[in-house]
């Protein structure tokens, strides 16, 4: 039996098909290619760029004789399915499906988008060219921004002065460390600087990977505008924090059934600053589209913590661009002279001129201080432990329960299977039938949300969901109707006060994989589907006949659940480990929590989640340095 047959039961349907297809198109295709094709279509589901040739088990957990990596190597370098590029930067040929660089094992496709952002980043990257000069005007503005920036011990300070001097930036930090803060400040700056130079205002362009998350970061903006003005800071100057916050797709301008966007490298965005949010949860392809989209001369800042989880589709892009960045809190040379007005000196040991000569020179600083989070709920500890995988310390946090707000269950694996868990949750979800009106529907959805490590199984989101709707649909029927509420009647599949998610993208109707909605009733008792619109107040209705690919949203896995927050978490881990278990995924789902956090997981369950990370193979930070190998 062949390689590639023996692993029909690891692989999926397209996996093993496009092998056979390298078969059939010659039949004199070593086994070891069509194998190594196969393994890169499985890979890139499983979120990798590509597979190593070294470590073909890291995708399928078999007993199987593989083949040696320098023999199997060998033969695909001798393949006319597999190109070789001699430079990092070379375009392959379009006949060839697979591309072999550093033991890296690509689909074509995914090795062009890598290559493609490696680019566009390097493009990006660099000085401004702006006047120095202008920095030592803007230093009264920076003192009443950063009153204790002095001696540049300050991050978000730093981060906005690096900002001033670099195109590209990386603000990274957990939940609460005030990344949006830092950009709210760097707004104001940039307009101070345009306005001293006598030009307009700068084009600001505020973007994420999900409409939720572009809502949240906008509205966070507007806070921060408040918030200044009453420190005196000028009108105009809070202009660009007003600016309203878009779903990436929706930035780059979806085109109705065409895979493109009608903004890209030829006809770039009209914008002199691109801020994006929830960077860790972009993939590969958007990233590329998303960079090459970029004007020449603007900046791209991009903001995310590296702990959560990565995209779910293929690329750790955020982790390959940090692994790759200089350091933004040690400064070159003349970084820190341009900067010295600003920050009030810096000590001799930050100033680290090899740095500047990076072959990539975006600059990344990390935000550590403080954390979001209400009176009611002490997370920080916790989210240190996860962060760390230190098990010990994360059980005894958990199991002492003298943590705010943060509500442990070792033993609970079904908390619809216990009458006080399962009665709490039905009438939070029973009482959205009964809102006002959908746009207070859609607001209360939000305050409470089951997440899952897994969507199958019996803690999966598919199983729960399926029994959730049982237990409302019958409480529904039962239950006289009051206020706008109907009993649940017609399409079963539809009923009022059903929590909508959306699983694809559909450009017509501008709503996007991880955007939730909610089914109720119009004035006419017509069933409709509602989703956020332009205003918080204003949703859109669609029919639910019409709608795109979509399930249930009372209980979503962590991934779905990314760049979304909710005032109360039950996160539920399976009873059994899982390969998707890991330190991230723990780390994601607990930090969605802003009030109350219940956490159902056994302690062993716990602690083999912490010991995994939830890595992936990219050649990309490599790339972005120059040099050979992957990561």
């Amino acid at each position: 039996m062949s390689l590639l047959d023996a692993l029909r039961g690891q692989l999926r349907t397209v996996d093993h098909a496009l092998g056979l297809s390298l078969r059939r198109l010659d039949p004199d295709t070593p086994d070891e290619v069509a194998t190594a094709a196969a393994l890169a279509s499985l890979a890139v589901s499983a979120g990798h760029a590509g597979f190593r040739l070294s470590r073909p088990h890291d995708l399928v957990d078999a007993a199987i004789d593989w083949p040696a990596p320098v023999e199997w190597q060998r033969v695909l370098e001798a393949s006319p399915w597999v190109a070789t590029p001699q430079a990092g930067d070379a375009e392959t040929a379009a006949d060839a499906p697979l591309v072999l660089e550093h033991g890296l094992l690509y689909l074509r496709r995914y090795r062009e988008y890598e290559r493609r952002l490696a680019a566009g980043l390097k493009r990006l990257g660099g000085a401004d060219s702006s006047d120095d000069v202008a920095l030592a005007a803007l230093a009264p503005l920076f003192t009443r921004l950063f009153p204790h920036a002095g001696g540049g011990d300050d991050r978000q300070a730093r981060a906005a002065a690096v900002a001033l001097r670099q195109r590209l930036l990386l603000v990274t930090g957990g939940p609460g460390t005030g990344k949006t803060t830092t950009i709210a400040r760097l707004l104001v700056l940039l307009a101070a600087r345009a306005a001293a130079a006598g030009q307009a205002a700068p084009c600001i362009a505020l973007a994420a990977p999900t409409g939720r998350a572009a809502e949240r970061m906008a509205e966070s903006l507007r806070k921060a505008a408040q918030l200044l003005a009453a420190d005196g800071i000028e009108t105009e100057l809070l202009a660009p924090l007003a600016t309203t916050g878009s779903t990436l797709h929706r930035l780059l301008g979806t085109r109705p059934d065409a895979p493109e966007f009608r903004h890209h490298a030829g006809n770039p965005l009209e914008v002199d600053l691109v801020v994006v949010d929830e960077a860790s949860m972009i993939d590969l392809p958007l990233m590329a589209k998303l960079v090459e989209a970029v004007p020449d001369g603007a900046r791209l800042v991009l903001l995310g913590d590296p702990d959560q989880l990565p995209s779910v589709e293929a690329g750790d892009v955020l982790s390959g661009i940090l692994a790759a960045a200089g350091d933004g809190l040690r400064l070159a040379a003349e970084d820190a002279t341009a900067l010295h007005p600003l920050l009030g000196g810096i000590d001799a040991s930050a100033i680290d001129a090899g740095d500047a000569r990076s072959a990539f020179p975006a600059r990344h600083v990390h935000l550590l201080r403080g954390w979001r989070q209400s009176a009611a709920l002490d997370l920080a500890p916790l989210a240190a432990a996860v962060r760390e995988g230190d098990t010990g310390e994360a059980l005894r946090l958990l199991r002492a329960g003298q943590l705010d707000g943060v509500h442990y269950h070792p033993t609970l694996a079904d908390p619809l299977a216990e009458a006080p868990q399962r009665e709490r949750l039905l009438a939070h979800w029973g009482a959205l039938a009964n809102a006002p009106d959908p746009a207070t529907a859609l607001a209360r959805a939000g305050e409470l949300r089951m997440l899952t490590a897994v969507r199958d199984g019996p803690q999966g989101a598919r199983s729960l969901n399926t029994r959730i709707e049982a237990l409302l649909t019958g409480r529904l029927a039962a239950a006289p109707a009051r206020g706008n509420a109907h009993p649940a009647r017609g399409d079963a599949a539809f009923f009022h006060g059903r929590l909508l998610l959306v699983t694809e993208n559909s450009y017509r109707h501008r709503l996007f994989n991880g955007d939730t909605g909610i089914c109720l009733r119009d004035a006419a008792g017509q069933l409709m589907a509602w989703f956020p619109g332009e205003s918080a107040d204003e949703p859109r209705a669609f029919h639910p006949a019409t709608l795109p690919a979509h399930e249930s949203a009372f209980a979503m896995t962590v991934h779905k659940a990314q760049g979304s927050e909710f005032d109360e978490v039950w996160l539920q881990l399976p009873g059994n480990d899982s390969r998707v278990l890991s330190r991230e995924l723990v780390y994601t789902g607990l930090t969605r929590a802003r009030r109350e956090l219940h956490l159902a997981a056994s302690g062993p369950i716990l602690e083999a989640a912490l010991a995994r990370h939830a890595s992936r193979v990219s050649g990309l930070a490599a790339r972005l340095r120059g040099a050979s190998g992957s990561t």
